[in-house]
């Protein structure tokens, strides 16, 4: 199950880095581009300081000027080359990151589509979003400029080498006595780095978290006054990611200035031991001057090496982080052979979808959650015949939703059979079945954009006649008639710009536009005015008409009429019937809706109180 502490501690491993390769290999031309130019531009680089050896030897010890004009001409040349490459470096590294950071975020969010509803339930937002941007966005960075420029002081390092043991192999031998020392130097940082990288990483995602749950959750604080628990609870956690991201910047500040101490004393040791043969005539000067440029140069690329295998090396909790999230495997899927038939959710095969009629049945279902220990159902047995409508009601949290989340297939039996139209309901994909229920929840979604839109997510197909019909069937067009720019006003975000019962009758537009076989209402006219929950009651009725109807109640009033009555109490369903069988078998239906009428009796006397009070 997948949260937000979990820990990424695992050693450098090839196999992880390798899952990479598929979103490199569309750009795999391109980057063999850069990494061809950069093998030329170190060859490059090595040669400059070979033209300051021979100016020197030649133009100056020498004292002429012959062959001035050819070296001037191919040093521009090397120059120039130099230059422009270091356009197309750029230009190709930005398009690799771009592209292959777009890459990986488009085939996380296709995943995530592909998810089981359970996972949405137990993974904190801030989890996904750091991981579908913040960990895509390093890792495509990463490759894209640290990987083929680590590649080129790789090859450069390697070059000089070659050019400092042919120009005088006993002073590259004391240059390649730091060799050993860096990498002694990169073991010891490279672990205590990951580790506080890695923890960095982790706090972001409650960082950004805390900041989806404040801006969504904003009137509720300020309702609540709780500002200034949300403000300490949030500097806790930016104080903690501080401390870890400070302890990681101060081993790098430790790391990187050993490197520099390093090739500061190899330097002076050349520049004495080379000014000794100069001065003993067994080295030109101008050999002196490429070597010691050699030596000064060779040792920001070491450096950088040791920086750039610090920072993949950190990556790669990044890339876990990543693949963690890809490979989350939905609870509810496809078989191959129904894959093969029906088509995918995203690449779905409708011409060979059968119509739905609506009946459903229970065949000896037992069930329980994937991180619960007791069945929630065992051996149920219910057979709804299409267009019944079956009411469930229960106190809070006695678990009304589980039997709606079967029948829909939203999770699946543990054992046992649910079948639609009389076929195991495996047997068909998930949307052919999903793409015939309607689903109006208490606080209805709507997504940002305009009422229109909103409604036409019923059918995308619709047109804008036939959303306005759907609307003006369940009196969803009174909320149009309200809004300043009608049908083109916009909801805001999750619809925040309408009161809850106007979100229902939207969401009540968007079903009708659909024309579900199945229908599932849960508890939409709790807390709503009494005007408004009698348009969602009219509503209510013109959806049940020949629909097989699961609502999960509230208020016990509404479902009198429902032909099948499930009561649940802990789990697991205690008593069946209609309004009227419940009532005289005086059992915990019976109980449950006593209370609750003598609750709307007390609440009905006080607002008659009211009303009067007011006259007066």
């Amino acid at each position: 199950m997948p949260r937000d502490d979990v820990e990424y501690n695992k050693s450098f491993d090839i196999r992880i880095w390798k899952r990479l390769l598929p979103f490199m290999k569309p750009y795999r031309g391109l980057i063999l581009l850069v990494i061809s130019g950069n093998i030329i531009c170190a060859g490059v680089d090595i040669i400059i300081p070979l033209f300051q050896r021979y100016a020197i030897n030649h133009f100056i010890v020498g004292k002429t000027t012959s062959g001035m004009t050819q070296f001037i001409l191919l040093y521009f040349a090397c120059i120039l080359f130099q230059s422009i490459y270091t356009w197309i470096f750029c230009r190709g590294c930005m398009i690799v990151e771009m592209k292959m950071g777009r890459d990986m975020k488009s085939q996380l969010f296709t995943h995530l589509q592909n998810l089981s509803l359970s996972y949405y339930n137990v993974t904190p937002v801030g989890y996904i979003l750091a991981r579908v941007m913040s960990d895509t966005n390093r890792i495509a960075g990463t490759l894209a400029w640290a990987v083929p420029d680590m590649l080129w002081q790789i090859i450069y390092v390697l070059g000089v080498f070659v050019a400092m043991l042919l120009l005088n192999w006993k002073l590259a031998l004391i240059v390649m006595i730091v060799v050993p020392m860096l990498v002694i130097l990169t073991m010891f940082f490279q672990k205590r780095i990951l580790y506080w990288n890695r923890k960095v990483r982790k706090l972001n995602s409650r960082i950004t978290s805390g900041f989806n749950e404040g801006i969504t959750g904003a009137k509720t604080s300020k309702t609540l006054v709780i500002e200034e628990k949300n403000v300490r609870e949030f500097d806790a956690t930016t104080m903690e990611m501080r401390v870890a991201g400070v302890r990681a910047a101060r081993l790098r500040a430790i790391f990187i200035p050993l490197v520099l101490l390093l090739s500061s004393c190899i330097t002076a040791v050349v520049l004495m031991r080379g000014g000794q043969m100069v001065i003993k005539d067994t080295m030109l000067i101008g050999t002196l001057t490429a070597f010691t440029a050699y030596a000064v140069n060779i040792f920001e690329p070491i450096q950088n090496i040791s920086a750039n295998l610090s920072e993949a090396i950190s990556m790669q909790a990044n890339i876990e982080r990543v693949f963690g999230l890809v490979d989350e495997k939905p609870l509810v899927v496809d078989t191959p052979e129904v894959i093969e038939k029906y088509g995918t959710t995203l690449e779905p095969k409708q011409e060979n979808w059968e119509e739905i009629k609506g009946e459903i049945e229970f065949r000896d279902v037992s069930f329980q959650y994937p991180d619960g220990n007791e069945e929630v159902l065992s051996h149920f047995n219910l057979k709804i015949p299409a267009g019944t409508t079956v009411a469930i009601v229960g106190e809070t949290g006695a678990g009304k939703s589980t039997l709606v989340n079967l029948a829909c297939r939203f999770f699946e039996p543990t054992s046992g059979q649910i079948l639609v139209d009389g076929r195991d309901y495996k047997e068909r994909s998930q949307l052919w079945l999903h793409s015939s229920i309607g689903y109006v929840l208490q606080s209805p979604h709507l997504f940002s954009g305009t009422v229109m839109e909103n409604i036409r997510y019923g059918r995308l197909d619709a047109t804008d006649e036939e959303v306005k019909a759907a609307a003006k069937a369940v009196s969803a067009d009174t909320v149009v008639d309200k809004l300043e720019n009608g049908w083109d006003s916009q909801v805001g975000e999750g619809g925040d710009r309408l009161s809850t019962g106007e979100k229902q009758l939207i969401s009540f537009a968007r079903a009708v536009l659909a024309d579900p076989r199945i229908f599932v209402l849960d508890e939409a006219t709790s807390s709503i005015d009494t005007q408004t929950e009698q348009m969602i009651q009219n509503a209510i009725e013109y959806l049940l008409k020949d629909r097989t109807s699961f609502l999960i109640a509230h208020r016990l009033s509404t479902i009198r009429n429902a032909d099948l009555i499930l009561v649940v109490r802990d789990g697991r369903i205690v008593e069946r019937g209609t309004h009227e069988e419940l009532l005289k078998a005086k059992g915990y239906y019976h109980t449950l809706y006593s209370k609750q009428f003598e609750q709307e009796s007390m609440d009905g006397v006080l607002e008659r109180n009211k009303k009067r009070t007011r006259r007066n």
